[in-house]
């Protein structure tokens, strides 16, 4: 165990350990991770206790200088993307210096990009920045990536084009780039006489610096290539993944391929789990909805259910409250299409329909797993909706997503699936609708007072606003200049009660369903969008942009 190490090494005491596995218990995640929150050791000491239990090398960069045949076996813009520092070559094979031990997915790369063996020392990870710097100078950028790349294969086919180091680097550079500005996807699109890519940030897109057409094809091939897709089949939509290391740290990539008419396009998810928090707190919830939900972790049985459209955060919110309920004596497992992001201690279950593995099917699995909470990834259709109810008329807490507008409108919904109203008022607990917005970049927040004009955007609710200060983004180096850095969630949580519970048994509107949560406390969406735009942390553009009277 990682502590014991720490305490071999004179870090941490064992009563040090004793807490942070008091803290790990309520919180989930790692336990290096908790020694380090709770200000026991660094980052550092828990790198050099991972790297001494995976039997990897440990390295003082203060006084281990590398060797020059080692720099010239990798280049600055692979050093600089992978986080790593050539240290020495020996027997044949090029150590390198690295911040993170379990990331070997790393050494794998550099063994592909080098044509050598490469073993991995475990250094700190600002002294491994600053010295690549040293070696490498700065950071080449992005246009200078695509030049050399232009230049390097004129005239290759594309299977050689796909495995050249220019073309190899322009990709890192890209997804280092993706990383840097919190891109969501990068989408690579070809068109007759132009190539174009954009980042996705924040739920908007935009451009980047665009490579000549010419470098589509053996870019979509590289990208084919690492994600074990056939490069030659260019008529038939591919998914696929690929797990890599950017900056040291490890990323999860998804790959999907359209066929067009002017070639294959390309949109990768980036899923970054050092980007993510699975916390409640981090969700943007108000004290008063984060009591609610936590409130729903700790339910014997029922079904809490979270809705949205696509890209609201759903999934994240389902996670951080499952990460809120892990504990020891508690068993939870999961079926998602697909598992998105580890969380220790829960038992995670993918979807394959290609092989019948359906939510359905997988779901009455589960329940002779002996769970207590389960979580759904997304209930489509009467099947799957029919067994979260008995599971949850049999002793488990059911947590899943469903595509509605708002709270109100997802019973309707259940019953257009087909399940009686008598078994959702004897099951469902509650439902949280969500949206997410994009917060005002704080370099450059703008008080200003609102005027006519979009008090009478927002009509009934300009009430709300007479004589509030309202804030802008007017747009920086930090933000790009858009006004907007983040993303944070508005909240619109209705808990089941007998009133509510009695006009979803006679058969109510979803208008009197509304009504009756309003009554009993409910905040819809658009008056917890208003607060957060008085509070500074979004403008009434976004609150009007993501939300409906």
């Amino acid at each position: 165990m990682i502590g014991q190490v720490l305490k071999a090494r004179g870090v941490v005491r064992e009563g040090d350990i004793q807490r942070a596995l008091a803290e790990q218990r309520k919180q989930g995640g790692l336990l290096g991770q908790c020694l380090i929150e709770m200000g026991l050791c660094t980052a550092a000491d828990v790198a050099m206790a991972l790297g001494e239990q995976a039997g990897m090398e440990t390295v003082d960069l203060e006084r281990v200088k590398p060797e020059p045949d080692a720099i010239a076996l990798v280049d600055g813009s692979t050093a600089h993307t992978y986080g790593v520092l050539p240290l020495r070559i020996d027997g044949g094979a090029l150590v390198v210096a690295i911040s993170d031990p379990l990331n070997t997915a790393v050494l794998e790369d550099l063994s592909f990009t080098t044509g050598s063996e490469v073993r991995g020392a475990v250094g700190d990870a600002d002294a491994i920045k600053r010295i690549v710097e040293e070696h490498y100078g700065a950071e080449a950028s992005l246009a200078d990536a695509i030049q050399d790349a232009a230049s390097a294969v004129q005239g290759a086919d594309a299977e050689t084009a796909a495995q050249s180091l220019p073309v190899v680097r322009l990709l890192n550079s890209i997804l280092q780039r993706a990383i840097k500005d919190r891109a969501s996807d990068v989408h690579f699109e070809v068109y007759e006489d132009q190539f174009r890519i954009r980042y996705r940030v924040d739920g908007s897109l935009y451009e980047v610096e665009a490579p000549p057409p010419h470098l589509a094809l053996p870019l979509i091939s590289r990208i084919k290539v690492m994600s074990d897709l056939d490069i030659t089949e260019t008529r038939m939509p591919q998914d696929g993944r690929i797990e890599l290391a950017i900056d040291g740290r490890p990323v999860d990539l998804r790959v999907a391929t359209l066929p067009g008419p002017t070639g294959e396009g390309c949109v990768m998810r980036v899923l970054d789990r050092s980007a993510v928090s699975l916390d409640l707190v981090a969700l943007g919830l108000t004290e008063e909805d984060e009591t609610a939900l936590r409130g729903l972790t700790e339910l014997p049985h029922g079904i809490v259910l979270v809705t949205g459209p696509t890209g609201s955060g759903k999934t994240t919110t389902l996670y951080a409250m499952l990460s809120e309920a892990n504990d020891p004596a508690v068993k939870i497992i999961t079926v998602e299409d697909p598992v998105e992001y580890d969380i220790r201690g829960i038992v995670q279950v993918p979807i394959n329909e290609d092989i019948g593995v359906g939510y359905d099917a997988v779901l009455r699995s589960m329940l002779r797993q002996d769970p207590d909470k389960i979580l759904v990834g997304e209930i489509r259709d009467r099947d799957t909706a029919t067994t979260a109810v008995e599971a949850s008329l049999t002793g488990h807490t059911v947590f899943a997503t469903i595509h509605t507008n708002d709270a109100p409108s997802t019973v309707t919904r259940l019953i257009d699936m087909g399940v009686e109203p008598f078994l959702i008022t004897a099951t469902l607990e509650a439902v949280v609708a969500q949206r997410l917005v994009r917060m005002i970049c704080p370099d450059c927040r703008t008080p200003y007072e609102p005027d006519d004009e979009v008090l009478m955007e927002l009509g009934p609710d300009a009430d709300r606003l007479q004589g509030a200060t309202l804030f802008f983004g007017k747009g920086c180096a930090r933000c790009h200049h858009t006004g907007y850095s983040g993303r944070t969630g508005i909240f619109e949580i209705m808990t089941m009660n007998d009133d509510l519970r009695g006009v979803i048994q006679s058969g109510g509107s979803i208008g009197e369903m509304r009504s009756a949560a309003l009554s009993a406390g409910m905040r819809n969406l658009r008056e917890r969008g208003l607060a957060a735009a008085t509070a500074g942390r979004t403008t009434i553009e976004e609150v009007l942009r993501e939300t409906t009277l």
